[in-house]
This record gives C-alpha cells, sequence and structure tokens, in this order.
C-alpha cells in the first residue's frame, strides 16, 4: 500500500527516491516486505522531530492523515520501535550528508555584500534514559541534584535567511561545546561569514576557523584585554590573536521602547580588516542575525510597539 512512497508533505521536502537511494546505499533496504518497510520507517523518524511530544502510534497516524480512502493498518508501538532498530542510524546519517548544506535562493537574505552568513550555536537535548544510552551519556548536575534524563550536547551550524542546517555534530554533553564547535570548521568555507557569540571567542578556535578560508563576526567580553597594533579611521582597532589578526569593534547599542531605553556595550572581533569596504555599522546591525541559528527571531529591526535602535560605533 506504501508503493508509491507518497507518505505525505514531507515526500515533497524529501523525495521517496532519495530515501530509496540512500537505503539501498547503506544496505538498509528489508528483505522481505514487512508491515512497516523501511522507507516508511525514515519518513516515521523525519515526522518524529517535528512531533517531539508524541509517541510513534501518534506520530505515524499524522504522518498518514492525508491518505483518506486507503485501507490503512495501523502498527503497534512495538512493530513501530522494532522497525526503528532494524533501520539503524546509517541511512538517517547518509539522509542528512545528503541533504544538509545551504539552501539555493536568489533572496537578499542570508548574504552581506557577497558573503553567504552563516550562524554556529550550541544547545543540550535530553535523551531517553536507557542502559544503552547511560553508557554514553550522562545525567547533568543540577543545584539541587542531578538531571532525570541523560543529555547530549549539539553544536551546529546554520545559514542565515533559510535556516537550513549546513552541518551539526554532536555528543556527551561532558564534552565542551568548543570542541563540538572546533569539529563544524569542516563546513566553512571561503565566502562565508561566520556568525557567533561570546562563547565561541577563543582564541584557539577563532584560529582555527579562520584557517578554512571563511571570514568570521564575533562577540567578546566588553573587558577583554586587546592591545591595538593599529587604529583605522572608523575608530576600531586592529589586534592580534596568536597568528591571526581581528579588527576590535565597540559599539553602544541602544534600543527604545514604550518602556524606555536600555543600552548595551558589545565588542566585536571580525577578520574583516578593512574598514571602507565593511563599514563597523552595518557590521554591527549585522552580528543580530545570528539568531536566526536559535528558536529566537528577535531582530533590532523587529522590535514590538514601534521599538527602533540606536547605535554609536568607536
Amino acid at each position: 500500500m506504501f508503493a508509491p512512497g507518497h507518505m505525505g508533505e514531507l515526500t515533497r521536502i524529501v523525495p521517496f527516491e532519495m530515501v530509496d537511494e540512500v537505503l539501498a546505499q547503506t544496505g538498509a533496504v528489508q528483505r522481505r516486505v514487512r508491515l512497516v518497510p523501511a522507507r516508511v520507517t525514515v519518513y516515521l523518524l523525519l515526522a518524529g522531530a517535528l512531533f517531539t511530544g508524541l509517541g510513534y502510534r501518534q506520530i505515524f497516524d499524522r504522518l498518514c492523515a492525508g491518505l483518506a480512502g486507503l485501507a490503512l493498518i495501523r502498527p503497534s508501538g512495538s512493530a513501530l520501535r522494532q522497525a526503528r532498530q532494524r533501520l539503524g542510524p546509517a541511512p538517517m546519517k547518509a539522509l542528512f550528508d545528503l541533504v544538509r548544506g545551504p539552501v539555493a535562493t536568489t533572496a537578499a537574505a542570508g548574504w552581506w555584500r557577497g558573503l553567504r552568513l552563516v550562524a554556529v550555536d550550541g544547545t543540550l537535548l535530553s535523551v531517553p534514559d536507557s542502559p544503552a544510552n547511560l553508557a554514553v551519556f550522562t545525567r547533568q548536575r543540577l543545584g539541587n541534584g542531578i538531571s532525570g534524563y541523560p543529555r547530549l550536547r549539539l553544536a551546529a551550524l546554520v545559514a542565515c535567511g533559510t535556516r537550513s542546517v549546513v552541518g551539526a555534530v554532536f555528543g556527551p554533553a561532558a564534552t565542551g561545546e568548543l570542541e563540538y564547535a572546533r569539529r563544524l570548521a569542516v563546513d566553512l568555507r571561503a565566502g562565508m561569514l561566520l556568525l557567533g557569540d561570546r562563547n565561541f571567542a577563543a582564541a584557539a578556535l577563532l584560529n582555527h576557523w579562520a584557517a578554512t578560508g571563511a571570514d568570521l563576526l564575533v562577540r567578546c567580553k566588553s573587558g577583554r584585554s586587546l592591545p591595538a597594533v593599529a587604529r583605522c579611521r572608523d575608530g576600531s582597532t586592529l589586534a592580534r590573536l596568536g597568528a591571526l589578526t581581528v579588527r576590535v569593534i565597540d559599539a553602544e547599542v541602544g534600543i527604545v521602547t514604550s518602556r524606555g531605553t536600555r543600552t548595551g556595550h558589545y565588542r566585536l572581533l571580525t577578520t574583516l580588516t578593512n574598514p571602507s569596504t565593511h563599514p563597523a555599522g552595518e557590521l554591527v546591525r549585522l552580528y543580530h542575525e545570528r539568531w536566526g541559528a536559535t528558536r529566537s527571531r528577535t531582530r533590532l529591526s523587529e522590535l514590538p510597539e514601534g521599538g527602533r535602535q540606536l547605535l554609536s560605533t568607536g
């Protein structure tokens, strides 16, 4: 009944021919016709990422909701779990490697002065409390004890504008975020401008990223000591971080709303050292595009209640 491959809207984004090719390459095609074929299992797991609070049977119902008129058999939760175990991780990893990367678009969003904007960010995710997971992932210590579930750490490289995932790495939460961010360097290319928050401003990491040919725009702590080796005519300065020359931009950013004005000091580091071709004011505004890599969609240009921004650089 699933032979045509139509498993709802997901097949418009990830065609079933692509899934079949991945299954063949990884040797995961079922050896006999089953109630839940391997192709269906792949879409079940993809749908599971959209409905994280539901069980497999509920996810299966949503996956097949558009197949009205067909005499569908509703597999048991046990059958769906066994199908997932038969599939294994290899097809999902191969599918991710096939579809990841910047989405082709002619829209201006996601580009600035010929550079593709990408952002790096990290998060912690809970995983099921099973013996297999506990052998790899540990519960985190909290102020009043330990977390109820083991957790993994995920770091991702995301294209701004389209928010498509360019690269992702994950593993035990005991490994620091900077190490996972370092591994994302394999996905950086010349012609990219990488945006990152203060946690990623470590000198060794910035040198590692810059060696890929990508440019960087990363916030650092305002009180960080960065002796100037030269001063630019726009008020920014040049400093050295190991073998890397960076431009230091200090800015006061104020947000004005009906509730009043809030002002904060920003210090940005960038490998774009020419103030004529890459103005400091534009870079300060551009930095907030990094929020496209997180769930927060707030930008200074999209403030509520008619809010506006005040910007000064020096």
